[in-house]
Formats: C-alpha cells, sequence, structure tokens
C-alpha cells in the first residue's frame, strides 16, 4: 500500500468530505492526532479559562506528548476510516 504521508495526506482531504459531521469528542481527537502528526508535541502556554475550545484543543493535543508523527498519522487515518464507515 502507499506510504503513511499520502495516507495521511488522503485522510485529511476525506475528512472534508464525511457524510455526517463527527462529534466534539472525534473531533478533538482528529485536532490533536493532526496536530501531533504535524508538529510533533504541543507547545506554548495553556489557554486562559475565558477560551474553553482552546482549552479544550491543548488539552487534547496535550494528552498526545510523546507519540511518534507516524503513529499519529496511522491514528488519524484509522480514525477517519471508522468515521467514514459510520
Amino acid at each position: 500500500m502507499s506510504d503513511p504521508q499520502t495516507q495521511f495526506a488522503a485522510a485529511v482531504a476525506s475528512s472534508k468530505t464525511l457524510s455526517e459531521r463527527p462529534d466534539n469528542a472525534s473531533l478533538l481527537k482528529l485536532y490533536a492526532l493532526y496536530k501531533q502528526a504535524s508538529d510533533g508535541d504541543v507547545e506554548g502556554r495553556r489557554p486562559g479559562f475565558t477560551d474553553m475550545l482552546g482549552r479544550a484543543k491543548h488539552d487534547a493535543w496535550a494528552a498526545l506528548k510523546g507519540i511518534t508523527s507516524a503513529d499519529a498519522m496511522a491514528q488519524y487515518v484509522a480514525l477517519i476510516d471508522r468515521l467514514k464507515t459510520g
């Protein structure tokens, strides 16, 4: 099959064409996996308490600290596959 980077790019593209909008927990997981795969471990300060969405995103990404880019890509692809099949 194709290399992980190509599979990841295809999954990112197909995430935009899902038949149904994923639930909030899945969206946070997708965000965190994408950021971990693309940028590595989270950096910077956690947003303040008035930015609840920013905090949730930061926390979801921080929970993946130490996961390699390749592992995050594989998990992202697997999650998109599960969301596509419903």
